[in-house]
């Protein structure tokens, strides 16, 4: 089956559902419209400029310029998160960075080296797609679990400040907090998970389905990418929040929120 490409009229058609989207911003009165046109243009401009990248890095034969384009998607990531997380009195960016960078990595090497077994492990062709799911899902995860965790510690300050009083260290006192900020992160990976093809076709499936590639090989492919965003969801939800979880309160054990 041929690929059917899409004309420049659909193309050109396609924006009536932000339109839709942005009609419903204005009548509920969300404030959205804004970011929904912002989300437009770059859901526009940012693909096409990464087809124009990935042209000429698909092109070469080293690994620098793969991990030079997914330490990049993880950075822009990581700034998406920060822009999201209306708490701006700890600084999170750093150690969100570093959690994500470390996270992403190790799950996209397992995939690409060892269970797909790409030759080379650093193949742009699947090293930057298959990576580039694990930063999109697991973002929306740690946004959840960053404004989760940042809200509950602000709305339990009594409870906790009274645990410290008692001599609780802030691991003690923020635990049943620091569990419920990442399972919050986890709930959405896990749906997805439990309604995989009963509910909706994936986007891994139906793009190998779309281009020709047999249904059975596109569901192996698919099994293989689902576990892996639900496994790096959870890693690098629970980094993030463990790192960041610290620097909310200070040397003396104080709640700094």
């Amino acid at each position: 089956m041929s690929i059917i490409d899409i004309s420049y009229w659909g193309q050109i058609s396609s924006p009536f559902f932000v339109l839709l989207a942005g009609i419903g911003s204005g009548f509920l009165l969300l404030v959205l419209h804004r970011d929904i046109l912002r989300g437009k243009v770059r859901h526009i401009s940012q693909p096409f400029l990464m087809g124009l990248i990935l042209r000429y890095v698909f092109q070469l034969d080293s690994p620098w310029p793969v991990l030079l384009i997914f330490a990049g998607m993880t950075f822009f990531a990581a700034r998406i998160i920060a822009g999201r997380v209306k708490n701006k009195e700890i600084p999170f960016m750093v150690p969100t960075v570093i959690s994500m960078m470390l996270s992403y990595m190790l799950v996209t090497i397992i995939v690409t080296a060892i269970i797909i077994q790409v030759k080379p492990w650093y193949e742009p062709s699947y090293f930057i797609p298959l990576g580039g799911m694990i930063i999109g899902n697991s973002m929306n995860a740690i946004a959840i679990s960053l404004e989760r965790l940042f809200g509950d510690l602000d709305k339990q300050r009594e409870i906790i400040e009274l645990y410290l009083s008692l001599g609780a260290n802030y691991r003690e006192a923020s635990a049943d907090i620091f569990r419920q900020a990442i399972s919050a992160g986890l709930i959405p990976s896990i749906n997805s998970m439990m309604g995989v093809g009963i509910v909706f076709i994936p986007g891994m499936m139906t793009g190998q389905i779309l281009a020709g590639t047999d249904p059975l090989v596109s569901v192996k492919y698919q099994i293989v990418v689902m576990l892996m965003l639900v496994g790096s969801t959870a890693l690098s939800s629970t980094l993030v929040a463990y790192l960041v979880r610290r620097r909310c309160f200070s040397a003396d054990q104080r709640l700094l929120i």
